[in-house]
């Protein structure tokens, strides 16, 4: 049968068969030698993704430094002698003698130009602080003070033995010839404030926050351990033996007779802020005659002080 239509055959235009496409998506040969193929397209990160991951592996590193200290420490706390590791520390601690005269109020006060430096301290007379009186006797043996009393017109009265708790001054000299000014007030105050520049320094509350500054005028230095269990008797005497209960009172009086079986004082060989400030804790809520046999006898040594004694009076 003939035709119907004629075409022109497709090898004759040109067209090879190696030229015809022979898949619909072309894609790579994985399959090719090393550094043949294209690398891949690299995704961008997202900028708060990588923030958070710092931020964990910062937080992990902090928590393993973390645990590495507490397994250092629970080491400490079993270690049957450690006690006696913090004893031999403080005995060979140095202790400069209240009696020296070796400080110096213008390296620790700072130099007023001359001017005498004040300290001024408000109290209320229904409680008034022993230890800071204890203090101001102290210091009146390495320093000339001029000290006075005043009461505030909060007060309505003060009893005679506290307006005269300082003494009666009778050498009067100028003021210019004193090392430190030393003002008393009473006044309804709920706890002792203490200003040492009235124009520049915040007050100074509460009893032992006081006595360890007044007591710091001495100039003794203590290393670290001893500086932290100073620190500790001063905030047991006010917190749990002059502020707690009964039950508080006798388990401070149990520690401090075990302190005391090993030294003289509290805190090593020599007499610092923490004898003062439990001593008055003791006199003033009345446990002094039921104290154990260590403390007791470290009462009476304090009370052998001319300082003590002196207080001592203001109790009758």
């Amino acid at each position: 049968m003939p035709a119907m239509y004629k075409v022109r055959p497709v090898h004759s235009a040109g067209v090879l068969p190696g030229h015809l496409p022979t898949c619909m998506y072309p894609v790579p040969n994985l399959h090719r030698a090393a550094g043949t193929a294209a690398p891949p397209p690299q995704e961008e990160v997202d900028p708060s993704l990588q923030a958070l991951e710092s931020r964990q592996e910062e937080i992990l590193k902090r928590l393993y430094e973390l645990k590495s200290a507490v397994d250092g420490l629970s080491k400490m706390i079993q270690t049957p002698d450690a006690d006696f590791d913090v004893t031999n520390i403080i005995q060979t601690d140095e202790f400069s003698p209240l009696t020296t005269n070796g400080a110096d109020l213008d390296l620790m006060l700072g130099k007023d130009y001359g001017a005498l430096k004040d300290v001024v301290i408000n109290a209320n007379p229904s409680q008034p602080p022993l230890s800071l009186l204890v203090i101001h006797s102290l210091l009146c043996e390495r320093y000339k003070i001029l000290s006075a009393v005043h009461t505030h017109s909060s007060v309505k009265s003060v009893p005679e033995n506290l307006l005269k708790c300082f003494g009666e001054q009778t050498k009067k000299q100028p003021r210019h010839e004193y090392q430190l000014g030393f003002t008393l007030i009473w006044k309804d105050v709920p706890k002792p404030q203490m200003k040492f520049s009235i124009q520049t320094m915040c007050p100074i509350e509460g009893e032992g926050n006081i006595a360890r500054f007044l007591f710091s005028l001495f100039g003794q230095k203590y290393n670290a351990v001893t500086s932290t269990l100073i620190d500790s008797w001063v905030d047991t005497a006010i917190l749990q033996l002059k502020e707690g209960s009964s039950k508080e009172r006798g388990a401070v009086l149990r520690s401090m007779n075990a302190a005391l079986g090993k030294s003289s004082w509290l805190v090593g060989s020599e007499l610092t802020v923490a004898d003062v400030v439990a001593w008055c804790a003791l006199r003033q809520t009345g446990t002094a005659n039921t104290a154990p046999a260590n403390v007791q006898k470290w009462i009476k040594s304090c009370e052998n002080l001319a300082p003590f004694s002196s207080v001592m009076k203001l109790l009758k």
